[in-house]
């Protein structure tokens, strides 16, 4: 089942969205024509007066893939997953700072560090990190451009830190009701990469494990928390951890560690989804949050499998929920490329310069097009990013891999590049 289709009348008003075989019969019927490839919307030929139904944004954001959904009168009728490329913002950071010293120190005097020259403003938030604020929030006000969009949820904690360590916080119901439990499991499989710590099993049921057993005075508290399978959590027992794996030293070591460390990833996830659910709330759009472990009670209830639009359908209070997708749009941002004009070695000395110009033959850097080549080991139709150059033999990357050389004259153009890249 494919996402429904966006639909706006042709004032670019956005009116409800529509199932795939009901956009193909406007579309053959002459009464509408594509207005965008990716999300695919159609633009009908008069105005409408149909009253707009309900819908809701719902919003998983995650450190990596951040899930969309859209959900009408309990049903998901449209996903994405959204990937983020904070990591290699923060490469390329590095290896321009590494770059930038190097030349420095190669060509001028010694001058010493000034601390005092910079300032941040209120709410500062690392580059890598803020991406995944902005990259949210550009879907969000374009989703709103397509679909009569009525409210947002966003699942704004992924687990909450303060129960965790004091169960018997006032207002907390989960605490004590049907949610118990759901939060501590949440962030123990986070922190502990969805695998047993003893023997690394993956896929398999994990149970919460004590690594200091209580009956040796072990306690409740996170820090004393891990994951372990069936067979190794009655293997150890009430063992002390440091006789169980006394043959397996390097295991020990990094239990150990593991067990005081913080959970930095969530942390900074943590950081990003409140600064995103203030600028949600600028939208205008009222705005709901939900917990972590009440997505996951969701899903577990109504027997959903995990994928990241499917989590952010779960988000806050859901009775029911029919799938009338099961084929999200996968969206991975690539970026618009850099304003670096001179590309250096690893040593930072300068080795070409690029080009003003961006466009050639009428295609960008980005583009995604169509391709039918006559000839050759790639020959027959492809769909794909288009690396463009100067001379008009491009790249393409599919997702069945590279195809080269691509001239331009075999290109037609899909959907202009906008940063990011696409995949159903």
């Amino acid at each position: 089942m494919s996402n429904f289709v966006f639909v706006i009348d042709t004032n670019k008003r956005p009116i409800n969205p529509v199932h795939p075989a009901q956009a193909r019969l406007w579309l053959t019927q002459g009464k509408a024509t594509v207005f965008r490839r990716f999300p695919f919307t159609i633009i009908l030929k008069t105005a409408s007066t149909q009253i707009t139904k309900p819908i809701q944004l719902k919003i998983d954001p995650g450190s990596q893939t951040t899930g969309i959904a859209l959900v009408s009168e309990d049903a998901v009728i449209w996903g994405a997953e959204l990937t983020h490329r904070g990591q290699a913002i923060k490469a390329n950071l590095e290896s321009r700072r590494s770059v930038r010293r190097v030349r420095r120190n190669r060509k001028t005097r010694y001058r010493q560090p000034r601390f005092l020259n910079r300032t941040r403003h209120k709410g500062w938030l690392a580059p890598s990190l803020e991406h995944r604020v902005q990259t949210t929030l550009t879907w969000v006000n374009r989703l709103r451009k397509f679909v009569p969009i009525t409210g947002i949820s966003q699942e704004l904690v992924r687990f909450d830190t303060q129960a965790l360590v004091n169960p018997e916080i006032s207002g907390n119901e989960y605490q004590r009701g049907e949610l118990a439990g759901f939060e501590v499991k949440e962030y123990l499989l986070a922190k502990w990469g969805r695998k047993c710590v003893y023997c690394g099993a993956e896929n398999t049921p994990l149970e919460i494990e004590h690594i200091l057993a209580k009956s040796r005075g072990g306690t409740d508290r996170v820090s004393n928390l891990t994951l372990a399978c069936h067979p190794c959590n009655q293997k150890k027992g009430n063992q002390p951890i440091e006789k169980f794996l006394k043959n397996k030293p390097s295991i020990l070591r990094r239990v150990l560690a593991q067990a005081k460390a913080p959970l930095k990833d969530a942390a900074a996830v943590n950081s990003t989804r409140w600064e995103l659910y203030q600028r949600l709330q600028e939208t205008g759009l009222p705005v709901s949050v939900g917990t972590g472990g009440r997505t996951k009670f969701n899903r577990v209830k109504l027997g959903i499998q995990k994928r990241h639009y499917l989590d952010a359908a779960c988000v806050g209070v859901v009775e029911k929920l029919t799938l009338k997708t099961t084929k999200p749009l996968l969206i991975t941002a690539k970026g618009w490329g850099m304003r670096q004009m001179s590309t250096t070695n690893k040593y930072g000395f300068p080795i070409k310069h690029r080009t003003r110009q961006k466009a050639f033959f009428g295609f960008q850097t980005g583009d995604i097009v169509r391709a039918i080549l006559p000839s050759g080991k790639f020959a027959g139709a492809h769909i794909g990013r288009l690396t463009v150059r100067a001379t008009g033999v491009f790249e393409m990357v599919t997702a069945k891999g590279k195809i080269s050389p691509v001239r331009a004259k075999y290109c037609q153009i899909v959907h202009r590049v906008d940063g990011y890249n696409y995949a159903a």
